[in-house]
């Protein structure tokens, strides 16, 4: 059996300049980067703009399991199987981040027979946008140190900085550090932090910007430290928004790329959905939508995280509306949610699939809440029983949902037609009624309580002593106005990744709150999660290698 890489490796792309003219991309829109790699000009977004919207599709699944999921992979093949039926469609996409690459996730450039290409340079450097973000990051963590070396005019309290450096990288070595040890010259010596480039909210910014204007004043918002008085000192303050922009003008564009089946593909952005609002851009996003009659979005993890924010972050400041939601899921996944070990997935067990499809149906029920119509799609293993696949399906159309399988992985674009038909059908008989879950004009903790307990199924939320102190502030600070964005494990619907299938009742607890005011959101940390993910005893590293002629091997 042929690896993902292998497989990529031994397609045959098209020029991007022919994928593009499929969808009415002109050769002088392009910024090319080669052949099989370009940006969307920002003349290109301008022209574009009036016309009328396609419809949107997002792709979401149920918590993920080491048995695996494969939203990507049902992503792409949709999209795949749309082109395959004379369907003007594209995928809009996140950037892979290096941390997981080389850690234990491996790339985001889906699997098998449903692939983005060129597939290593997306899971690798791509056009250099996370470069580009991390460079800003770290430029403006380089002027806030510099201000409080040559006198610090503002008053900056060293004990209140709150912006840390990034790297794109899983390091945990950085997750606390003290920097400006030596001399004089060589800095103040203060306590500092490291996030992966995923996390910075720099990366945010640039997902959630409309336009270079937009971006501009929101890198100003950024609250970098506060003065002995407590207040706010931002990136403005430090004169940084100009050189900072500089730094991301050329990643403000969408890249354009292609699947294995020529199907165009917008992939932009890429914040992590556990520590981030996890989706990609709202420019690249909008563009395809003026692109395309179809367009197929994901956003990361599991629905209670992704689609959370998708429709209450990414939605709400877009003014999108999202036509159809797909939920993946699989056999595999609901028997471990049920009790089964890993070695043991590959066996018939209808015990555990009926313990296990809570976890579905917990989604299932959240997406309903959003006013969304749902299609259920289990991605097919050949392990899977007749029995195993009659079950969800009885179970999904009990539920009101369509249900499709699909075989993506295994047959492209051939294997996603019966998902597609069902979107198609649903698209056409199903209107979407879409709404975010909470308002604007509630406090910071309903709304992390409301979803605390819509979503998660949380019995109630703790606070510690901190960040009940840090909710109090930034309401008196005039951020009560803005969404949540729940930074919790994306292994369990609860804060425990232990916790599997559908945990009810439990104490969600919250540890610390911060505002991203340039973001436009508050998040709110809870369980252990970390903003800087560590690297496992076996790193994806050690399989990765590339050959004298320039054939990388192991990345997957």
């Amino acid at each position: 059996m042929k690896t993902d890489i292998e497989i990529a490796q031994e397609a045959v792309l098209e020029n991007i300049v022919d994928v593009a003219g499929k969808i009415g991309i002109e050769p002088d829109d392009l910024e090319l980067y080669g052949k099989y790699k370009a940006k969307i000009s920002d003349a290109c977004i301008e022209r574009i703009k009036d016309n009328p919207d396609g419809r949107l599709i997002l792709v979401t699944a149920i918590n993920p399991t080491p048995a695996g999921e494969g939203k990507t992979t049902t992503s792409i093949g949709l999209g795949q199987a749309f082109g395959a039926m004379g369907k003007k469609a594209i995928l809009a996409l996140r950037e892979p981040s290096l941390g997981p690459c080389f850690g234990i996730k491996g790339g985001a450039a889906g699997g098998g027979y449903a692939q983005v290409v060129p597939m290593e340079d997306l899971n690798l450097h791509f056009t250099g946008d996370f470069h580009a973000i991390t460079s800003a990051n770290n430029l403006l963590a380089a002027l806030l140190d510099n201000h409080i070396q040559q006198g610090n005019e503002l008053g900056i309290d060293q004990r209140q900085v709150v912006w840390k450096r990034c790297v794109d990288m899983n390091d945990r070595a950085l997750r606390n550090i003290v920097i400006g040890l030596g001399g004089k010259m060589d800095g103040v010596a203060r306590e500092d932090h490291f996030v992966i480039t995923v996390a910075s909210e720099i990366m945010a910014i640039l997902c959630l910007a409309r336009d270079m204007s937009d971006l501009k004043e929101r890198l100003g918002r950024i609250i970098v430290a506060y003065n002995y008085q407590g207040e706010p000192v931002t990136a403005s303050d430090l004169h940084a928004v100009g050189a900072m922009a500089a730094l991301l003008k050329d990643a403000m564009k969408p890249n354009l790329i292609q699947t294995l089946e020529h199907t165009p593909a917008l992939v932009h952005g890429g914040p992590f959905a556990n520590i981030a609002h996890g989706c990609n851009s709202i420019r690249a996003t909008k563009t395809a939508l003026k692109m395309a009659d179809y367009v197929i979005t994901e956003a990361g993890f599991g629905a209670d995280l992704g689609a959370e924010k998708f429709f209450d972050i990414k939605c709400r400041m877009a003014g999108l509306k999202p036509d159809v939601a797909v939920l993946v899921a699989t056999v595999r996944a609901l028997k471990y949610n049920g009790g089964v070990a890993k070695a043991d997935l590959s066996t018939e067990n209808m015990a555990a699939l009926q313990a296990g499809i809570v976890n579905l149906e917990k989604h299932i029920e959240n997406l309903h809440k959003y006013g969304v119509p749902i299609v259920v799609t289990l991605n097919s293993f050949v392990t899977d029983t007749d029995a195993e696949i009659a079950y969800v399906q009885k179970f999904c159309h009990d539920m009101g949902c369509e249900f499709a399988l699909s075989k993506v992985w295994e047959k492209g674009g051939a294997g996603g037609m019966e998902l597609a038909g069902k979107v198609l059908e649903t698209l056409e008989k199903k209107e979407s009624h879409f709404h975010v879950l909470y308002k604007d004009d509630i406090s910071l903790q309903e709304k992390i309580e409301m979803v605390a307990s819509e979503i998660y199924g949380a019995g109630g939320v703790t606070y510690t002593s901190a960040a009940q102190k840090q909710l109090k502030k930034l309401e008196e600070m005039g951020f009560a106005s803005l969404p949540v964005c729940m930074a919790k494990t994306q292994y369990s619907l609860s804060d425990d990744p232990s916790l599997l299938g559908r945990p009810v009742g439990f104490m969600m607890n919250v540890r610390e709150v911060y505002v991203s005011a340039g973001a436009g959101f508050v998040v709110a940390l809870t369980g252990t999660v970390m903003t800087m993910p560590g690297l496992p005893k076996k790193p994806a590293a050690y399989q990765i290698d590339v050959d004298d002629s320039g054939v990388i091997t192991g990345l997957f």
